[in-house]
């Protein structure tokens, strides 16, 4: 999706020109892939621009540098606030905003420990990323020829740069076989995500998701909707899932940051239906929350100007 330029962007504690936000070609991540990065939306608030679940997505980001053995040299607050900045000073009511932690210039060869840490933030405005009509009707999806990462090979607790070729990958099987999205399955079968998400099947009311053993990332749109499942009644539980699981669902969604919540239309052609009960109601109350609406999740809401 084509990017709009914003007007700062945040890179080791400097605010610097759009255009002037460069790297060099030797830039270590650029070469070697490790480095880590978060996805985040900011959403227009009657208080002003509110990013959802700021904090958590930080730490996040810090529980993946270490698995990866990368210092970033701030702290959680640190990255923060300078989030809340960014936004700020690019006066965007709502956005994505990607901080990302990578090896930069100075070094090379596979050894990354002597490598310096450089943190840049970015914001820019995003709409829906499987689109305004995935949202309301759902999306077409197919289970991948690409497996997810075994977990000793590639750590999928970590959201690693480098980790995205394995995702890009079923991506663009799915893409160029007219698909919308793909489903990933781990190295013993199991529904594991999809390409940039969580997944969720709904049988007799209940909600399953796969387990981080599956590899599934631990998600925090995916930890909302297990709250919101909650306050609305319905059973909610992690367990492993086969393809057949999602062929005989009674609904289907799943759940990013950048993707929100969207319905499961079909899974390899097999046709799942109109967006039922279940997910219409999560879908419901996430929006309203996200946007300042539901005072139940008010923590969820980080106001840039607080």
């Amino acid at each position: 999706m084509p990017i709009d330029k914003a007007a700062k962007i945040w890179m080791n504690g400097e605010l610097v020109d759009w255009d002037d936000a460069n790297v060099h070609v030797l830039t270590h991540t650029l070469h070697y892939g490790n480095g880590v990065f978060e996805g985040i939306r900011a959403y227009e608030t009657d208080r002003g621009a509110a990013v959802f679940r700021l904090t958590p997505h930080i730490e996040r980001l810090f529980r993946s540098a270490k698995i990866l053995c990368i210092d970033i040299p701030y702290t959680v607050d640190d990255l923060v606030d300078a989030v809340k900045e960014t936004v700020r000073v690019n006066d965007l009511p709502s956005c994505y905003v990607r901080p990302i932690a990578y090896l930069g210039y100075g070094e090379m060869g596979l050894n990354p420990l002597p490598c310096a840490v450089d943190v840049a933030i970015a914001t820019w405005p995003w709409d829906a990323y499987l689109g305004d009509e995935g949202i309301r009707n759902g999306v077409r999806m197919m289970i991948s020829s690409w497996q997810r990462h075994d977990p000793n090979a590639m750590p999928p607790a970590a959201k690693g740069c480098g980790h995205y070729i394995n995702s890009q990958m079923a991506k663009v099987q799915a893409v160029r076989s007219g698909y919308d999205e793909a489903i990933l399955l781990s190295p013993q079968g199991h529904v594991s995500e999809c390409t940039g998400e969580n997944l969720f099947v709904v049988r007799d009311g209940s909600i399953t998701t796969p387990p981080t053993s599956a590899g599934a990332l631990e998600g925090i749109t995916q930890d909302s909707v297990r709250v919101i499942a909650g306050d609305l009644g319905f059973d909610y539980q992690e367990g492993n899932l086969l393809r057949s699981d999602l062929y005989t669902a009674d609904e289907a969604f799943l759940s990013g940051t950048a993707a929100e919540v969207v319905p499961i239309r079909s899974v390899d052609d097999r046709e799942i239906g109109d967006p039922g009960p279940v997910t219409r109601a999560i879908q419901e109350v996430f929006f309203e929350a996200v946007r300042g609406n539901r005072p139940e999740y008010a923590e969820w809401n980080e106001h840039v100007d607080a």
